[in-house]
């Protein structure tokens, strides 16, 4: 068993289902903010329904998102001390803010809004929201600086064989972000909305009670990944050129990679510099599956005819869909992160040197351990939502009116 690839396994096991949880929960936190906006400023007790209804099921995903990502911090410091030996200086910087200030408010903001209702005005309480949403962005931000950084090492200097940061603008002008959080947030509008779209779908399949309010949930949903889709793919090609410029050898060999290629070798001694085949393998059927849910746009002008919708057979379509979006992220994640091999730090630090000290069993124990823990959490928060999908949008849990006082079946006698 060889411990640097059992690493890297558990690695791409726990920031792959953890980033299934960021997905879902960046995207709903949008349409939630723009449901309850619409309630605050109509008063249709419509959007009121809506946003207690998705904001239950965004609440149950974020809950169980933070445990997937303690478990992944965890990991993350066992398994990898060399890298935060070599370059925590500089890669913990965004990291550090990430958590203490878009983390942190987020969390304060989202309890808040939770417990707010009925006790803080309407105004307030949408505030409130909208915070959960600024930092939730602003936290994806930050973590992209983060990642970028490891893509394109930038703003930073050598000493005593540990990196330091010199130039913290240079972190937020790194060629390979700007592309790449457009990417990240256009994906999790993606998954928000054929989330939403496709639960919709579900209810109205079933013809439940509630049908004017799950076709307007529907139709926001499609809306919303019609548009998605496009930025999606308009984000993604965008990104070839400056990972070409700065990653010459994730895509091919021409001839900047060869040469990147003979200068490693002279510093970093013979080896293999190619990225596995997985990333562009995966980078392929990432591509074909955006271009398949760019079919969405196709259902634009069907969904808002009454009699279409209850023909079933598009909203079979959104619902059979619903996966490709999830697979799609994961795919894209694994050709930029396996694209960037043998590197951890591009061109600075490889991967074997980032590994920690450990023999190949502890290592294994780690993977089964987080692996089992990561996969219950996952199934568990699919099996909550689809359980409080499913049960319509009635009375959700989250803003019900609190109930009136009982009275006292004996009450003291009046005092003369």
């Amino acid at each position: 068993m060889d411990t640097l690839l059992l690493a890297r396994l558990q690695f791409a096991t726990t920031t792959s289902i953890h980033f299934l949880f960021v997905v879902v929960t960046l995207g709903l936190v949008t349409l939630l903010v723009a449901m309850q906006t619409a309630w605050v400023l109509t008063g249709n007790p419509k959007w009121e329904r809506l946003t207690r209804y998705w904001g239950q099921l965004y609440v149950i995903n974020y809950v169980l998102g933070i445990a997937t990502g303690i478990v992944m911090e965890f990991q993350f410091g066992l398994n990898w001390s060399g890298l935060s030996r070599y370059v925590g200086n500089v890669f913990g910087a965004p990291l550090a803010i990430e958590t203490l200030v878009a983390f942190f408010l987020e969390s304060t903001f989202l309890g808040m809004w939770i417990f707010g209702w009925h006790r803080l005005g309407k105004g307030v309480h949408l505030a409130l929201l909208w915070g959960v949403a600024i930092t939730a962005y602003a936290s994806a931000f930050w973590i992209m600086v983060a990642n970028s950084w490891l893509q394109n090492p930038v703003g930073y200097e050598v000493r005593d064989g540990i990196a330091h940061l010199t130039d913290f603008g240079a972190l937020l002008t790194n060629p390979s972000l700007g592309m790449a959080f457009g990417h990240v947030v256009s994906a999790a509008l993606l998954v928000g909305g054929m989330l939403m779209a496709a639960v919709s779908a579900w209810h109205l399949i079933r013809r439940t009670p509630d049908f004017a309010l799950f076709r307007t949930s529907l139709r926001i949903g499609v809306v919303t990944s019609a548009f998605a889709i496009t930025m999606v793919q308009g984000f993604g090609f965008a990104q070839f050129g400056p990972v070409g410029a700065v990653q010459p050898t994730k895509f091919g060999q021409g001839p900047e990679g060869q040469a990147l290629i003979a200068e490693w070798t002279t510093r970093f001694g013979p080896g293999d510099y190619t990225p596995p085949v997985l990333a562009n393998v995966g980078l392929g059927f990432m591509i074909l599956i955006g271009f398949t849910l760019g079919c969405v746009w196709f259902l634009l002008p069907l969904l808002f005819r009454d009699w279409i919708i209850r023909l079933r057979f598009p909203l079979w379509l959104i619902l059979l869909a619903l996966p490709l979006p999830f697979v799609a992220v994961i795919l894209g994640w694994i050709a930029r992160e396996v694209g960037r091999q043998p590197w951890v730090a591009y061109g600075l630090l490889p991967t074997e040197q980032a590994v920690s000290p450990v023999g190949a069993p502890v290592m294994l124990t780690s993977l089964i351990g987080f692996s089992l823990l990561l996969g219950t959490l996952a199934v568990t928060n699919w099996v909550l939502l689809a359980r409080h999908a499913a049960r319509g949008a009635a009375d959700p849990a989250l803003g019900r009116p609190p109930s009136p006082p009982h009275e006292s079946a004996h009450p003291e006698p009046a005092l003369v």
